[in-house]
């Protein structure tokens, strides 16, 4: 089964844009990864350790963290929630060989689903301007139409890792 990726439309309002940007890399990193076994989504393109089980669990913690703990200023919960990031800052992309890819997966559709709904209270109190609950570490603060952008720009820069060690998986290019 080939996961769907709609491509944003060329002409619609600020909010579809952005979202949409947002949807189609959410879907192209989800169709990299299709179709692996462990072993291939813990496979990496030497010198780089980057493996598509880790970029699916990093990307998962991304969603989490910028749009609750971030946007909302909710504390992390499920499986963020006891990780001990000064022992290892790099956790999510080290831990991911440790999970399922089913669990992978899974993982990455809840973030999914839990951010997108975290965008919806936010664009229901305050729109794209809506101000994160949480500032940054230099006390600035981003909006929601930052984060978005930051997302896409997240996601696009990692498919374009995906695409390639995926290619040194099995050769696949055209995902």
């Amino acid at each position: 089964m080939t996961i769907d990726r709609t491509p944003p439309p060329y002409a619609a309002d600020e909010v579809t844009t952005l979202r949409s940007f947002l949807d189609y890399f959410r879907a192209t990193l989800r169709r990299q990864a299709q179709g692996l076994d462990a072993a291939q989504l813990a496979q990496a393109l030497p010198p780089s350790t980057v493996t598509l089980g880790g970029l699916l669990k990093h990307l998962a913690y991304v969603e989490e963290w910028w749009f609750t703990e971030v946007l909302h200023g909710r504390p992390a919960t499920g499986v963020w929630a006891d990780v001990d990031w000064e022992a290892d800052a790099d956790w999510d992309w080290h831990s991911a060989a440790d999970d399922s890819p089913e669990e992978l997966r899974a993982l990455l559709a809840e973030e999914i689903a839990r951010a997108d709904a975290a965008i919806d209270e936010a664009l229901a109190d305050g729109g794209l301007d809506r101000l994160a609950a949480r500032p940054r570490g230099d006390g600035s603060v981003a909006s929601l139409r930052w984060i978005l952008v930051h997302m896409i720009e997240e996601y696009a820069r990692h498919c374009g890792h995906a695409d390639l060690v995926r290619e040194s998986v099995d050769g696949a290019t055209d995902l």
